[in-house]
C-alpha cells in the first residue's frame, strides 16, 4: 500500500516508471498505448493518483513499501516521448538505472512480458526518442509488453493504431496484472533478481502462446 511520506534527501532515490503511448481518446485502447495502460494498472493497484502534470506528462508519485516511486505518461505523442522522460529524469536527478520505460513490442506474442536492464530501440519510435534525450545512453530498463505481429501484409503502423480484438484484449488484461506483480517484486528485490524471477515465469508463457492466434 502507498504511504503518505515526503520525497526528501534522506529517502532512497526514487524509481521513475514511464509508460509510452499517445494522448487523447482517439488512441485509447490501441496496441501502441499499452505502456499507458500498464502505468494506469500499477497506479490503480497501489492507490497512486495520476492527477498532476509534470514535464509534459500526466504524473503521480508515492511509495510502495519503502520505495519512492514516480509514475509518468508522456503527453508529447509517441515519437517525442523522450522530451518528457528525459526532462523528468533530469529534474529528479535520477541515474538511468532508476528508470523503467514501459512500451509495446511486436517481437513478443500478445500478452507476453519481458523485463530488461538495457537494450536498443528495435525501431520503436518512442524508445528512439527516449534514447536521444538520454544523450544516446541505452542503459535504462524496459518492460516490453508483447502485442504480436501484424497479420499478413498489414502495415505495422495501422496495426499499432488498431484496438485489440476480444481474445487479444483478454490476454493484455491478464498481462497487465502480471506486470503489476512483477514490478512490485522488482521494487522489493531489485531489478536483477526481480527480472530473473519474472522473466522465468514469462518464458513458459511465451512458449505456450507463441503458436496461438490472437
Amino acid at each position: 500500500m502507498i504511504t503518505r511520506r515526503c520525497f526528501c534527501s534522506s529517502a532512497p532515490r526514487p524509481w521513475l516508471f514511464a509508460g509510452l503511448g499517445n494522448p487523447g481518446d482517439k488512441y485509447k485502447g490501441t496496441r501502441h498505448n499499452v505502456g499507458f495502460e500498464m502505468i494506469d494498472a500499477f497506479a490503480k493497484a497501489q492507490g497512486i493518483e495520476m492527477n498532476t502534470l509534470n514535464c509534459k506528462a500526466i504524473f503521480g508519485q508515492g511509495f510502495v513499501g519503502d520505495a519512492p516511486l514516480l509514475l509518468a505518461k508522456p503527453q508529447t505523442y509517441m515519437n517525442l516521448s523522450g522530451e518528457s522522460t528525459g526532462a523528468l529524469a533530469a529534474y529528479y536527478k535520477l541515474p538511468l538505472n532508476r528508470v523503467i520505460v514501459f512500451h509495446d513490442d511486436m517481437d513478443l506474442p500478445c500478452g507476453v512480458l519481458r523485463l530488461q536492464d538495457k537494450g536498443g530501440h528495435g525501431s520503436h519510435n518512442g524508445l528512439k526518442s527516449v534514447i536521444y534525450h538520454f544523450r544516446g545512453n541505452r542503459e535504462f530498463a524496459r518492460l516490453r509488453i508483447g502485442i504480436g505481429k501484424p497479420p499478413g501484409q498489414m502495415d505495422p503502423k495501422a496495426f499499432l493504431l488498431q484496438k485489440f480484438n476480444a481474445s487479444a484484449r483478454e490476454r493484455i488484461d491478464t498481462a497487465l496484472q502480471e506486470g503489476v506483480e512483477g514490478l512490485k517484486l522488482l521494487l522489493l528485490k531489485g531489478l536483477t533478481e526481480g527480472a530473473r524471477r519474472f522473466n522465468t515465469e514469462q518464458k513458459y508463457k511465451h512458449i505456450r502462446l507463441q503458436t496461438m492466434p490472437t
